[in-house]
C-alpha cells in the first residue's frame, strides 16, 4: 500500500513568495503573499477549523484568479467575472485589492491588521494608471464574489442530528462537542448541488465489511495499539495537525518549484480551493444524510450492533481526538481527494514530489506523487482512530469526483 516514504536530499525551503516571470528571473509572487495573509487571518487568527477555512480560501482566491485573468487578457474562463481592462494594469496591485477586500469582508475585526498589509503591499507598486487600473481591477473581481456568497447559508443554524440507537452520531469525548452542520447545507461554489455525489451510504451494521472495518480501527487505531508502526503514528497525527498548515504549504513549494507565473499560481489555487470546497460540502452534506456513529462509540457499543464478529471495548481510546461531527464520510479524504487530483489535473501529471513540515509530528513528510499524499491519508484517518475506512476511501472518491466536475466545467482554456 503506498504510503509516504523519505528521500535523499535536503528538503525544499516550504513558504517561499517567488514566482518567475516570462524570461526567467525570479520576483516576488503576490498570488503567494496574499496567500500567506489569508492562512495568518483564517486560522492563526480567527481560528476557523478546515471545514470553514476552505469557504474563505475559496472566495479569496476565486476572485484573485478572476482578476488576474481579467489583466491577463482573459486567457481561462472567468469563474465570476472578467473585469474590463482600459490599457495596462499592475497584477501585483489587482492581487493586492482582490484578496483584501475579501478578507476585510470576511473579517470585519481584523480589517486594522489587513489593512496594514494591503498598504505595505500597494507601497511597492510605482504610483500612476497601471496601479490605479489593478486595484480597480481587483475590486471588482472581490465585489462579485462577495455578491455572489450573500447568504449562501454560511453559519446557519443547522444542527448534527443525535441519535442512541446502534449506528446512530452522538457527540463523543473529550469535548462531547458538535459543530459544523450548518457547512452540509451551504451553497456549493461549482457543483449544482452539495448532495451531487451521494453514496449509498455506510455498510450496514450486520455486514462483513462493517465488522472488518470497526475491527482494524479498533486495533490499528487504538491510543495503545502495539501494531502501529511509528511512522504510521507520525502519519497520522502529521495529516491531523491544525497548526502545520501542510496544504497551505504543499501548494506554496508548488508554486516555486515548478516555477508558476503569477497567472498560473492564480488559476492552481482557485482550482484547488474551489475544489476543495465543494467537496467539503458534499462530504458535510453525506454527514447530514448519513449521521453514523464515530469509531470510539461503535467500538465501546459494539455489543449492540447486531454484528457477531464485533466486540465491545467500554473503555477503548483512538491515538487522535475525535472531531465533533458523524464518521461517514470522512471530510479530510474528501478535502484532500478533491485537492491532490485537482492539482494532478493542473500540471497534467501526478508524479510531482513535495513536502511539508508538521510541528505536531515534529516531522517533514515526503510525497512523490499526488496519489501517494491521497493514498496515505486514507490510511492516516484509521491509524489516527477517527474514521473507518469505508468513511475514508468513499470521502477520497468524492473529492476526485467533484474535480472531475470542475475539471470539464470551469478554468479551462478560452479558445
Amino acid at each position: 500500500m503506498a504510503i509516504a516514504g523519505i528521500v535523499a536530499g535536503a528538503p525544499i525551503c516550504l513558504g517561499s513568495s517567488v514566482a518567475y516571470a516570462s524570461d526567467g528571473a525570479p520576483r516576488a509572487n503576490p498570488v503567494v503573499v496574499w496567500d500567506r495573509n489569508a492562512q495568518i487571518a483564517m486560522w492563526d487568527v480567527a481560528r476557523q477549523q478546515p471545514p470553514e477555512q476552505s469557504r474563505s480560501a475559496a472566495m479569496v482566491h476565486g476572485a484573485v484568479y478572476d482578476a488576474v485573468n481579467a489583466i491577463a487578457g482573459t486567457p481561462y474562463q472567468p469563474y465570476l467575472t472578467a473585469p474590463r481592462v482600459k490599457g495596462a494594469a499592475s497584477t501585483d496591485a489587482a492581487v493586492a485589492s482582490a484578496a483584501y477586500r475579501v478578507l476585510s469582508a470576511l473579517f470585519p475585526d481584523q480589517r486594522e491588521r489587513l489593512t496594514t498589509q494591503y498598504d505595505e503591499a500597494l507601497a511597492g507598486i510605482p504610483a500612476g494608471g497601471p496601479k490605479q487600473r489593478g486595484i480597480a481591477v481587483g475590486d471588482q473581481a472581490a465585489s462579485a464574489m462577495i455578491a455572489a456568497r450573500k447568504n449562501d447559508g454560511a453559519y446557519g443554524d443547522q444542527t448534527w442530528a443525535v441519535g442512541t440507537k446502534p449506528g446512530q452520531w452522538r457527540p463523543t469525548p473529550p469535548a462531547f462537542a458538535s459543530s459544523g452542520a450548518w457547512i452540509a447545507h451551504l451553497k456549493p461554489f461549482l457543483i449544482p448541488s452539495g448532495s451531487m455525489f451521494r453514496t449509498s451510504g455506510p455498510p450496514a451494521l450486520t455486514s462483513r465489511r462493517y465488522a472488518k472495518d470497526i475491527n482494524e480501527v479498533k486495533e490499528i487505531g487504538s491510543k495503545t495499539s502495539t501494531v502501529r508502526t511509528e511512522d504510521q503514528t507520525q502519519a497520522a497525527i502529521w495529516w491531523h495537525d491544525r497548526d502545520g498548515g501542510g496544504d497551505w504549504e504543499i501548494k506554496r513549494q508548488l508554486a516555486t518549484t515548478q516555477r508558476l507565473s503569477t497567472l498560473q499560481t492564480a488559476r492552481m489555487y482557485a482550482m484547488v480551493n474551489l475544489s476543495k470546497a465543494d467537496a467539503t460540502i458534499a462530504c458535510n452534506s453525506e454527514k447530514a444524510a448519513w449521521h453514523f456513529w464515530r469509531p470510539i462509540t461503535a467500538i465501546r457499543e459494539a455489543g449492540t450492533d447486531g454484528n457477531p464478529d464485533t466486540k465491545p471495548d467500554s473503555g477503548w481510546e483512538p491515538l487522535l481526538d475525535t472531531p465533533p461531527h458523524p464518521d461517514f464520510t470522512s471530510g479530510h479524504t474528501c478535502s484532500t481527494g478533491a485537492s491532490m487530483s485537482s492539482l494532478a489535473h493542473f500540471f497534467g501529471r501526478d508524479d510531482l514530489s513535495f513536502s511539508a513540515f508538521s510541528p505536531q509530528a515534529g516531522a517533514t513528510r515526503y510525497y512523490h506523487s499526488f496519489s501517494q499524499a491521497l493514498a496515505e491519508v486514507i490510511e492516516a484517518r484509521v491509524w489516527g482512530g477517527i474514521h473507518t475506512r469505508s468513511a475514508d476511501v468513499q470521502g477520497a472518491v468524492i473529492g476526485k469526483q467533484v474535480s472531475a466536475y470542475m475539471g470539464a466545467h470551469y478554468f479551462k482554456p478560452v479558445n
